[in-house]
């Protein structure tokens, strides 16, 4: 019995220690299996907290680029034409749209105060030549006595004094009859040039003034040249320095749908004005149909040579932040670096930067608004996957 006994005793201190064993090796395995738990879990929240983004290149600008601005014509040549001398209006010869050659007759003043004015100055020039005649002989003749010792020395010196007298009388008696003539002239209003008549404010029998005045709307008739037509155009300053005298350009306007008129840059302010930020260009279009008239507005198109050293981008790849424009590149260890970036043509969805990145670069697209420089990253695969870099 004692053995039997013993032999029990053994057995369950045995069978104690199986169970110890397997206890304290369940519980090993419990923290075994917890702290690969936390370590797995560790990872994952690390591998999620790097920003998965996707990454392009740039492209480069190529061909010419198309800027399209807004343009004004004007004529070549433009003359309102203003009255010399006051008057009555006589008679007016070309209307509106009418084609003038330079000379040509366009109306006629009657100017009757004008008339008087002119035979009163011949009178009186007439008055002081008849009185120069005198005065010569008469000096000739005092000249002659006072060599004979007949008159005074001083009495010859006053006839000639008064030779010299009329004889200057005489000079400005017929300079004042030339511009009375010359205003005589004036009552012919004619055109200046070869154009067309574009306003006549002229009508039978109305009084006109002389000059411009106060009222800059009084000119009785206002002549364009319209064989060549001036464009003028606000250049944006960003676009500036590409548009240079000599290049061309073409015009379209809304009355001509399908037609382009090919224009020619001749000229342009050399100054960006301070209020729009605009360079004002001037090119010359040929008109010879006469199509084109003086203030209509135009669509000018510039064929603009691509920039050097400019590539084109997504408008998303920007990053707007207080320290300035900038954009992210991925580095070669899978982190991203942040450039400043230049704009050199904004054109919607797409911009074209003169700096910050070139060619090759691999670029964030639409980059998180917490990615800060030198941050890891992993850049999406095109199946939806991504890669960790570094």
């Amino acid at each position: 019995m004692p053995s039997d006994q013993t032999h029990l005793v053994r057995r369950l201190r045995l069978a104690g220690l199986i169970a110890g064993v397997a206890a304290v090796a369940i519980v090993g395995w419990g923290v075994f299996d917890r702290a690969k738990a936390v370590g797995d879990d560790k990872t994952w929240a690390a591998e999620r907290s790097v920003p998965v983004v996707r990454t392009l290149e740039p492209k480069a600008t190529s061909g010419a680029e198309g800027l399209e601005l807004p343009g004004q014509l004007q004529a070549y040549n433009d003359a309102p034409i203003y009255a010399r001398v006051p008057g009555y209006l006589k008679s007016w010869n070309e209307d509106i749209g009418a084609r003038v050659k330079a000379g040509q007759l366009l109306a006629v003043i009657d100017a009757p105060e004008l008339d008087q004015e002119l035979a009163q100055a011949q009178a009186n020039l007439a008055t002081v030549e008849a009185n120069l005649k005198l005065a010569k002989v008469t000096a000739e003749r005092f000249m002659d006595l006072a060599g004979d010792d007949a008159v005074s020395k001083q009495d010859a010196d006053e006839k000639s004094g008064d030779l010299a007298a009329k004889t200057a009388a005489v000079k400005a008696a017929e300079a004042n009859v030339q511009r009375l003539q010359a205003l005589e002239g004036f009552k012919r209003i004619v055109a200046p040039f070869d154009g067309v008549v574009t306003q006549r404010n002229a009508n039978i029998g109305a009084l006109v003034n002389a000059g411009a005045g106060a009222n800059p709307g009084s000119a009785l008739f206002n002549v364009s040249d319209v064989h060549l037509l001036r464009v003028y155009v606000h250049v944006p300053q960003a676009w500036s320095a590409q548009v240079k005298a000599g290049m061309t350009a073409s015009l379209a306007l809304p009355q001509y749908a399908g037609r382009a008129f090919p224009a020619t840059v001749v000229s342009d302010a050399g100054a960006v004005s301070d209020q729009s930020g605009t360079l004002l260009v001037e090119l010359e279009v040929k008109n010879p149909d006469g199509a084109l008239k003086p203030g209509d507005f135009a669509q000018v198109r510039f064929d603009l040579p691509p920039a050097s050293g400019v590539v084109r981008v997504p408008a998303s790849a920007l990053i707007f932040r207080s320290a300035g424009l900038q954009i992210a590149t991925v580095t070669a260890d899978g982190r991203a670096h942040l450039h400043l970036a230049s704009v050199a043509r904004d054109l919607g969805a797409q911009v074209e930067l003169n700096g910050g990145v070139g060619l090759g670069d691999r670029v964030i697209d639409t980059p998180p608004d917490s990615l800060e420089d030198g941050d890891l990253v992993r850049i999406a695969q095109p199946d939806g996957g991504a890669r960790a870099r570094g």
